[in-house]
C-alpha cells in the first residue's frame, strides 16, 4: 500500500450506511490484511487467536508467512497469499520457476489451511515499470498452470494481482468509471485471463484518500457513510450516498466497458487511519471507527452495491496492527484496527458473537459462563432539543431508506403515526437505524441532530425499540 498510489480521483459518492449487525455467518465477505512492516508483531499463535475472536474470516498476507500460516490450519479462515514484484519476471519466464515458487509457498500448508487466492504483485500496473507490467500475464498464467497440474487444494486457487484506484483513468461518476488508455494492452490480457479462470479483479479503494483531495464536511460525511444528502450520478440516475459504492461501482463500470462485467470484484485494501500528520485531515480514531463499523455493517447487511444490489463485495479491510516501521505520512503507521499489543485501536463491531461485541478494550475471548452482550451501548436514540425541522427531516429521508430500517410505524395508521410532527417520526426512524446498526455510540450521531437517552422514549401503543 503505497500512499502515492492511492491518491485517488475524487469519486462521487456512495449509497447506504450503517446498518445491521447480524449473525457471524453473515461475515463471510469481511477479511483484513496483514501488514508486516513492524519489529513489534505479536507472535503467529497469538494472531491465530486473535483473528478467532473476531468475526473477520479471510486473511490477506503480502507475502508467504509459514508460521502464521501453519498457525491458521484448521481455523476455517482462508488465506491470500501474494508474490513479491521482485519474483514476477522469473516466474513469468520458466514454468519451471512458477513450479517451484508454489512447491515452496503454497503446497506445503494446503489443505489444511485454506488458500483462496495468490496474488501476483501488488500494485504492479500503477509502477510505472513497463517490462514488470509486460510479465504479469505470463506469471499468472504460469503459476495457474503450476497448481492445476499439482492437483488436491492448490487446483482450486484463483491468481489474480492487486491494483489501485489509479488503474482507472476515469471515476468519477461512477458510471463513467474507464480504465487507463497506457493499461490497456495488459489489462485486457489480465482480464481475459481473470474471466476464465473464474478469478476477481482487486483493487483498493481508499474514502479517505478521496476526502483528503476534498476536505469539506459533507464530502467527510459521504466518505464515513454518515446522513448526507447523497450525490447524483446523472448517466446512470443513481443518487449515491457513500464513497465506497461509488468506487467500487466505477470499477464495475470499467470492468463492463472493457468487455468483462461478469468478472467479479474483491476489495483488497480498505481502511481509515487513527492518526496522521497535522496536514492529514480527518485522520481520527472517531472518525476510523466511523467509516470501519459502518463499512462492515453496510457488508454485513448484504445491500451489496446500487450496479450489484445483494451482492456485497468480499472486502479486506487495511490493516490487522499498526506497521511501525512503515515510510512515508504518520497516517501510513496508524491503520491497525489492533494494537501490537493485542489491545483494539477502537470498536469496529468486528468482534464474534460468541466472544461479545461491546467496546472492551482487550482482545480476550470471554468463557462460556460469562458472555458479554453482542451489542454497544443500549438505550434509545432520539432527536435532540436543538436539532432544527429541517435537519430532522433529512434524518428522517435518510435512515428510513436504509436497509434494516422499518417506519411502517410511522405511517399514516401506525401505531406512531400520533404525533404527527416531524421530531416525534424523526425520533423513531433515528432509533430503528441505531438499534438496526449495533446500537454503538457512534450510531446515533446523525451531524449532533440526535441524542442518546436512557429514558424509554415509548407511548400507548408506540414502541421503541431497545433499551438494552
Amino acid at each position: 500500500m503505497e500512499a502515492e498510489s492511492r491518491k485517488l480521483l475524487l469519486l462521487a459518492p456512495v449509497l447506504l450506511c450503517c446498518l445491521v449487525a447480524i449473525s457471524d455467518a453473515q461475515s463471510q465477505h469481511i477479511g483484513v490484511n496483514y501488514g508486516e512492516v513492524a519489529d513489534n508483531l505479536p507472535p503467529p499463535d497469538a494472531t491465530a487467536r486473535l483473528l478467532k475472536s473476531t468475526a473477520i474470516t479471510k486473511l490477506r498476507l503480502y507475502g508467504v508467512d509459514a508460521g502464521l500460516i501453519r498457525a491458521l490450519a484448521g481455523t476455517g479462515v482462508s488465506l491470500v497469499l501474494g508474490v513479491a514484484n521482485g519474483d514476477i519476471p522469473a516466474i513469468a519466464a520458466d514454468p519451471n520457476a512458477a513450479a517451484g515458487w508454489l512447491a515452496a509457498n503454497v503446497l506445503p500448508f494446503v489443505p489444511a489451511t485454506a488458500v483462496s487466492v495468490v496474488a501476483v504483485g501488488n500494485e504492479v500496473l500503477e509502477s510505472g515499470d513497463a517490462a514488470l507490467a509486460a510479465a504479469l500475464l505470463p506469471a499468472m498464467q504460469n503459476l495457474r498452470a503450476a497448481a492445476v497440474a499439482a492437483g488436491d487444494g492448490a487446483a482450486a486457487i484463483k491468481f489474480s494481482t492487486v491494483n489501485t484506484m489509479a488503474v482507472l483513468a476515469q471515476s468519477d461518476p461512477p458510471s463513467t468509471g474507464a480504465f487507463r488508455p497506457d493499461a490497456a494492452a495488459q489489462l485486457q490480457g489480465i482480464l481475459g485471463f481473470l474471466s476464465r479462470t473464474g478469478a476477481p479483479f482487486m483493487v483498493n479503494p481508499y474514502p479517505y484518500f478521496a476526502y483528503q483531495s476534498d476536505p469539506r464536511p459533507d464530502t467527510l460525511a459521504f466518505c464515513l457513510f454518515r446522513p448526507n444528502a447523497g450525490r447524483l450520478d446523472a448517466g446512470s440516475k443513481i443518487t449515491y450516498t457513500n464513497m465506497f459504492d461509488a468506487q467500487v461501482d466505477a470499477v464495475k463500470s470499467a470492468l463492463g466497458r472493457a468487455g468483462y462485467g461478469a468478472v467479479d470484484i474483491v476489495v483488497a485494501e480498505t481502511g481509515w487511519p487513527t492518526k496522521g500528520d497535522p496536514t492529514e485531515q480527518g485522520a481520527t480514531v472517531d472518525n476510523a471507527r466511523a467509516y470501519v463499523s459502518n463499512l462492515v455493517a453496510h457488508l454485513r447487511s448484504g445491500a451489496g452495491t446500487p450496479l450489484m444490489p445483494g451482492r456485497p463485495v468480499d472486502t479486506y479491510l487495511f490493516a490487522l496492527y499498526d506497521e511501525d516501521l512503515k515510510p512515508g505520512p504518520a497516517s501510513e503507521r496508524a491503520f491497525g484496527l489492533y494494537h501490537t499489543d493485542l489491545t483494539m485501536a477502537y470498536d469496529a463491531g468486528l468482534t464474534s458473537s460468541s466472544s461479545g461485541g461491546g467496546g472492551g478494550s482487550t482482545a480476550t475471548t470471554p468463557t462460556p459462563t460469562t458472555p458479554t452482550p453482542s451489542k454497544g451501548s443500549g438505550g434509545w436514540c432520539v432527536a435532540s432539543a436543538g436539532a432544527t425541522d429541517a435537519q430532522l427531516q433529512t434524518d428522517l429521508d435518510y435512515a428510513c431508506s436504509q436497509v434494516g430500517v422499518d417506519c411502517g410505524a410511522i405511517q399514516p395508521g401506525g401505531a406512531c403515526f400520533q404525533p404527527n410532527t416531524v421530531r416525534a417520526h424523526a425520533a423513531y426512524a433515528m432509533n430503528q437505524l441505531y438499534q438496526a446498526a449495533g446500537s454503538h455510540p457512534w450510531n446515533c450521531d446523525f451531524r449532533q441532530s440526535a441524542t442518546l437517552t436512557s429514558t424509554n422514549p415509548s407511548y400507548g401503543s408506540c414502541v421503541f425499540t431497545g433499551g438494552q
